[in-house]
């Protein structure tokens, strides 16, 4: 008899969809209380190897585990990872039960490529990719308990100290557990309340990812409070304090040592590093003298190129005076402006200094939340420094509105020198640089910035280009302002139909891929010089299912813009800008590269024949769809509620 296939992976490397699927049941062991699974939402396409493989690592974890471990990863070199974590006051016993109750409950996703169970006790995941190196994700969430504790306000407290303590301590320690208590001081009846706090990090995080997701979920669990128990949960840690012991004394850990208390034995430290200090400081006075002398003789000298308006990475994002910013723009006339956008409308402004900027007003609610969320994306986006990347100069939220201040771009948009009065201009050259330039972008928004910034609205008119036609992408970050629904987890959808991936224009499920395959259709377009919504008599000339039918017939050439001489480009050069296209289109989103894979293929000149390319989804109906009004417009306040769910 064959054995039974094993559950099938959810994938994404980003988790939106991962806290949906909640169930929460609670079992007769309290280890064993259910808190979250879910399934991905794609199949594998080898069932029976993928399920064998899977069976393997299941295999392998429970060996790990029977060592008297309470973390293990286990892969398979056909792309199956796997990874188990006990919480440390279980008995070698009670963490293998947990890992049989979780291996059991996994199976139940079916044909699924990836999925995740998490119980008090300990949690599951498998993914097809490699997720070891994750921390926090947009997928983090936290669950409260309904009951209510007697003194409300000491028991809060209590909690926040304990919260705090274990923010600071876990990452310090070795193998990244903690578990304290903390007595809860009252005036009336709670004067013999404890409070019994964990905290959990996976080992394969560094120390600085376990402190970064151990302050999602301490902010996220903050809202349980007076509440007498609550949990909080990201893909690398779990946090949970409780009135009731759920931990033996024996296991309480002293985290003293861990948290940021000085010692009387410092002093002598002190002692020192306050002469230092105080050379240092006379140091500066110096600096700061030579550098107000020279800054004096060189006052009225003009600003350097790359140093516009004098903003930089240390003075961050200048806030302007609305007075000013409206004069800039003549009080937003309509002569001023420059374009309209998911959101919202963009102006060309003349500062007072002369300098020519671009100021977008964002069509954000105004309350007192959004204003929050507005200032500290702000502080995230003026960070942001790369020469594929528009530059946030500054910022204004005492008005009527919240303006944003970038650097101008004289070039405009790429859709109009593609679709526009400017069509037919660009060479084949300069479409090569945009095509690297814009991978190089979004590779750095992705992977290289402190923090992972999904664009989800890539398109060619987000896409400006400089005096030297490189491209610059404009509008990132901004979906971060979106607002969320607090009642249950969604992903508003920030995106423009023809440039959207099917996984999260249907489902809402959000992933760099998202923006690789939006990236995708906008090379299509480069080469070609067609919109990916073009409406035609003939739905066989909709840009994707052209390129794919020409791809097929080995015809890529003919899906070039016929402006363009055929002397300036080689035929192989074309086949491997449609190829690279069309890999970023690919219906399921793990088999799309990441962008930074997508440089490497744009600079590297080997054949691709050997990457099999899997057929993209292709719907008739999206022709149809974009000779309505909507098509033309972005979608940026459509919620898209998670079924099941950074």
């Amino acid at each position: 008899m064959q054995p039974k296939p094993a559950c099938k992976t959810c994938f994404l490397t980003i988790i939106v969809w991962w806290w949906g699927f909640q169930e929460r049941v609670s079992a007769a062991d309290g280890d064993l209380n259910l808190l979250n699974s879910g399934c991905s939402q794609y199949n594998v396409t080898n069932f029976r190897d993928f399920g064998r493989n899977l069976n393997s690592t299941f295999v392998e974890l429970r060996e790990q585990l029977n060592g008297n471990r309470y973390f293990a990863t286990a892969e398979e070199a056909s792309g199956v990872y796997a990874m188990v974590q006990c919480r440390n006051y279980l008995s070698p016993a009670d963490c293998l039960a947990c890992f049989d109750a979780a291996v059991a409950r996994i199976r139940n996703c079916s044909a699924a490529n990836g999925a995740r169970v998490i119980y008090d006790g300990c949690f599951l995941r498998y993914e097809s990719n490699n997720f070891y190196d994750q921390n926090t994700q947009e997928g983090h969430t936290m669950i409260c308990g309904n009951t209510s504790a007697s003194e409300p306000s000491a028991f809060a407290a209590t909690v926040q100290e304990l919260l705090a303590d274990l923010l600071v301590a876990t990452p310090k320690i070795n193998g990244y557990f903690a578990a304290t208590k903390k007595e809860v001081v009252g005036d009336g009846n709670a004067g013999n309340a404890t409070v019994y706090g964990v905290a959990q990090c996976i080992e394969t995080i560094t120390e600085r990812g376990c402190r970064d997701c151990m302050q999602v979920v301490n902010t996220d669990i903050q809202r349980c409070p007076p509440n007498t128990d609550g949990r909080a949960m990201d893909v690398g840690c779990f946090l949970r304090y409780s009135d009731s012991p759920f931990f033996s004394d024996n296991q309480t850990i002293d985290i003293t040592p861990f948290l940021r208390t000085p010692s009387s034995s410092s002093r002598r430290n002190g002692i020192i590093g306050g002469v230092v200090g105080g050379v240092a400081l006379l140091l500066l006075i110096i600096a700061l003298l030579v550098w107000f002398k020279r800054s004096a003789t060189s006052k009225d000298s003009p600003i350097r190129a790359g140093d516009i308006l004098g903003a930089t990475e240390l003075r961050g994002p200048i806030n302007y005076k609305y007075k000013d910013l409206s004069s800039a723009t003549k009080k937003f006339s309509p002569q001023n402006k420059l374009g309209e956008g998911g959101f919202g409308e963009v102006y060309k402004g003349v500062l007072k200094n002369q300098k020519i900027v671009a100021i977008k007003k964002l069509t954000i609610t105004q309350s007192q939340r959004a204003k929050l969320d507005y200032e500290s994306e702000v502080k995230l986006i003026s960070n942001v420094h790369h020469r594929n990347l528009i530059r946030l100069l500054g910022c204004c939220n005492k008005g009527p509105e919240l303006l944003l201040v970038y650097e101008y771009m004289k070039n405009s948009s790429l859709d109009k020198f593609l679709f526009g009065e400017r069509r037919g201009s660009l060479n084949w050259k300069q479409r090569c640089d945009i095509i690297l330039g814009t991978a190089r972008g979004l590779s750095y928004l992705h992977e290289e910035f402190h923090v992972c910034i999904i664009h989800r609205d890539i398109k060619s008119s987000n896409i400006l280009l400089d005096d030297d036609f490189q491209p610059k992408i404009a509008d990132f970050g901004l979906a971060r302002l979106l607002p969320q629904d607090k009642s249950h987890l969604s992903t508003k959808f920030a995106g423009t139909l023809g440039y959207t991936s099917p996984e999260y224009a249907i489902h809402g499920q959000l992933s760099e891929k998202t923006d690789v395959y939006s990236y995708g259709i906008v090379v299509l377009e480069i080469v070609s010089g067609q919109r990916s919504h073009d409406t035609t008599p003939d739905p066989d000339a909709f840009l994707l299912k052209r390129a794919w039918t020409l791809y097929q017939s080995n015809m890529h050439n003919q899906l070039v813009e016929e402006s363009l001489d055929p002397n300036e480009y080689e035929v192989e050069e074309v086949k491997r800008m449609v190829e690279i296209g069309l890999m970023c289109t690919q219906s399921a989103a793990a088999l799309r590269p990441s962008m930074s894979q997508v440089v490497v293929l744009l600079k590297s000149k080997g054949s691709m024949e050997s990457r099999a390319i899997t057929r993209p989804t292709i719907v008739d109906s999206a022709v149809e769809a974009s000779t309505s009004t909507a098509s033309s417009a972005s979608l940026a306040t459509l919620s898209i509620t998670q079924i099941s769910s950074r």
